[in-house]
């Protein structure tokens, strides 16, 4: 859940221009976020938590800014394989057993990487 997440952005300078890419940066620092060069090439990258990512494309669309449209594009499209990350524990908890009602605690537990107190208390909550 807390594991960062790394996105390729190739030639990330020819897309959205070079003080666009400067302001791109400010902002994901604001998130907790790097957007960096891979080392001496044209390609690019932004690493961090799959929220703070999130969060970090829901600024930039704040910025309604079409040069930032290619980032935001391709931010979205990677965060799509991600998205067990977006999703709180409690709530991944309350939706995989509601779709699997016959589901073990072992099973929760291997899935979601949660204790077995946290799947416990989500079968309780969900049986309420």
């Amino acid at each position: 859940m807390t594991e960062d997440i790394t996105i390729p952005l190739p030639s990330l300078i020819h897309r959205i221009g070079g003080e666009k890419a400067k302001q791109a940066k400010i902002i994901a620092l604001q998130y907790d976020c790097e957007l960096k060069r891979v080392r001496r090439s044209r390609n690019w990258r932004v690493i961090g938590e799959a929220v703070n990512i999130q969060s970090f494309t829901e600024q930039l669309k704040a910025q309604s800014d079409d040069n930032f449209r290619y980032l935001i594009r391709k931010i979205e499209t990677a965060l799509l394989g991600h998205a067990d990350k977006l999703e709180p524990l409690d709530e991944k908890l309350v939706r995989l057993i509601k779709q699997t009602p016959g589901i073990t605690l072992g099973e929760l537990i291997q899935l979601t990487q949660c204790t077995l107190t946290e799947a416990r208390v989500a079968r309780f909550n969900v049986d309420f």
